[in-house]
């Protein structure tokens, strides 16, 4: 029996690092056959061949979610191989700052931003997740059970970022990565209510401020802590949200 026919098939953007590879973990534990989503190709094969060795099904696919040639070639390789997806988890994304901490993000403060940043920052964090579900929107309707999971960014909530009082209000204002998470909410929302009839569930989620490269190892969650939210909406019964937005503390104000 080939593996696709026992085993769900989950893609991973972004998953060499990070959260995303934190999440590619989880999911091949629990027995899905993973795609480890990467741009660079030998970072993306070092981290499937690691997981690999920790008895996972997990193979690297190279994906860079801002050229349309490579999004298209990665669908055609997954329709080849397994011919459908289960999971899509749309994880890549940049904070267009380098890597740096949210404190010291200035270049982002909205009357002195680069447009050409904020273009590069959307090109990633949403021009990029459109093109990657609709490549990948043929594979997920021959699932019985599809599921799309956005990343987003509690920095992405309207409602908790215009508090002056609350926990972001010390968070420099951002016209790039924070709009960037933003749209990404309204986005989803919007293929959740095309695609809710077809009972593919789509959501969006917020890993909590996790420590990464891109914001120079100051989050105080692990990888591993910030995925859990991923893999939860990755594996949502039937009867699951969709249109929604969620974090480990549970809903989240848009």
């Amino acid at each position: 029996m080939n593996e696709q026919a026992i085993q769900k098939i989950a893609l991973v953007t972004g998953a060499n690092k990070g959260i995303g590879r934190a999440a590619a973990e989880r999911l091949a534990a629990l027995g899905m056959t993973v795609l480890i989503g990467a741009r660079d190709p030998r970072r993306g094969e070092e981290a499937a061949a690691e997981l690999r060795a920790a008895g996972g099904h997990v193979h690297a696919i190279t994906l860079n979610v801002t050229d349309q040639t490579a999004v298209r070639e990665a669908a055609e390789q997954i329709q080849e191989r397994f011919g459908r997806l289960d999971v899509l988890i749309n994880n890549a994304g940049i904070t267009g700052s380098g890597n740096v901490s949210p404190e010291d993000a200035t270049d982002q403060i909205p009357s002195a931003v680069d447009l050409d940043m904020v273009r590069a920052v959307f090109e990633t964090n949403v021009f990029g997740v459109i093109a990657v579900t609709n490549a990948m929107l043929p594979l997920l309707r021959r699932s019985p059970a599809p599921r799309i999971v956005n990343v987003g960014s509690h920095a992405g909530s309207l409602t908790l970022m215009s508090d002056p009082d609350g926990p972001f209000a010390a968070l420099l204002p951002s016209a790039a990565y924070s709009p960037s998470k933003s749209a990404l909410s309204a986005l989803t929302v919007q293929y959740a209510n095309e695609l809710r009839k077809d009972g593919i569930l789509v959501n969006a989620v917020a890993p909590g401020f996790v420590d990464t490269d891109s914001n120079d190892h100051t989050g105080h969650l692990t990888p591993a802590q910030g995925a859990a939210i991923l893999v939860r909406m990755a594996t949502l019964d039937t009867d699951g949200p969709t249109a929604g937005f969620f974090g480990e503390e549970g809903p989240l104000p848009w």
